[in-house]
């Protein structure tokens, strides 16, 4: 049997809430569009290009969130610095989007979500205000993570829209 990603419905959008739950409201709108792009797809579809050279594809986008999950929210906002890189190394600091393949599919799947919760747990109960050192060495605040974050996906989302209508010609969101 071929493994292929859930199907997903993103939840309806929070329009009144307290700044926390805004903030926290519109990353999680989306990880669950993103989720929602990749779903139905076979490990095999996951790692089709659009355009001659590029390296993009929908699972190289997965492996390159859950990194990014990783090093902002658990490397840097909450201290883990020892975590290891996940898909790429210093010798291949492509790796996440490269090296993805229709085998490693569900397993680098299942890596994002185990990614996404560590994020929350690492900012549960935590204040938007409560602040961390960027890797340039700023100070910033959670507010500015949860923003910076939901920006990451909106990025990708438009990277992932484009990706799935040349795999079946899906289209919205």
């Amino acid at each position: 049997m071929t493994w292929t990603t859930p199907e997903v419905q993103r939840p309806a959008y929070v329009s009144v809430a307290d700044e926390r739950t805004a903030l926290e409201s519109a990353l999680d709108m989306g990880r669950a569009t993103f989720l929602h792009k990749c779903g139905g797809l076979t490990g095999e579809q996951l790692t089709m290009r659009s355009v001659g050279r590029s390296t993009l594809s929908l699972l190289g986008l997965a492996r390159h969130l859950a990194g990014c999950e990783r090093w902002w929210f658990r490397n840097h906002f909450g201290g883990e610095k020892d975590l290891p890189w996940i898909f790429f190394t210093e010798d291949n600091m492509e790796g996440d989007f490269e090296d993805g393949t229709a085998e490693s599919a569900q397993g680098d799947f299942e890596i994002y979500h185990q990614e996404v919760a560590a994020a929350r747990a690492a900012t549960a109960g935590r204040s938007p205000d409560d602040t961390f050192h960027r890797p340039n060495g700023e100070l910033a605040d959670l507010r500015w993570l949860f923003v910076y974050m939901a920006e990451e996906y909106a990025r990708h989302n438009g990277h992932a829209d484009l990706l799935r209508e040349h795999i079946d010609g899906r289209t919205g969101w």
